[in-house]
């Protein structure tokens, strides 16, 4: 396992919610990745944010890391969820309230 998919895995697994982002959730800096740090806050779930625009070998590295191609990519328990479209549709059904209500 590369050096950039070790630090990926440890983030994943030392934080229950992990939104691999172009910016931080404090600025945004693109529009699909405000709209996941919307959706995230609007669940009340406190989570990690981590800027793919800091290291360009983080940015690839997040997408050879999950096999999905786009940013933003959100991890529950670990797990990949996946990005901004799948998580409106799982905000929208309900899904996601319940997964993030699950304790681990």
């Amino acid at each position: 396992m590369s050096d950039i998919h070790q630090a990926i895995k440890d983030t994943v697994e030392s934080n229950r919610v992990v939104l691999f982002m172009k910016g931080t959730k404090t600025f945004p800096q693109c529009g699909f990745s405000a709209r996941a740090v919307d959706i995230l806050k609007k669940c009340g779930v406190d989570f990690k944010d981590v800027n793919v625009l800091s290291d360009p070998s983080l940015r690839q590295g997040i997408k050879d890391y999950s096999q999905w191609p786009t940013i933003p990519q959100v991890y529950v328990d670990g797990k990949f969820v996946g990005g901004s479209d799948i998580l409106m549709e799982m905000f929208q059904s309900g899904d996601l309230q319940k997964l993030l209500s699950n304790q681990s």
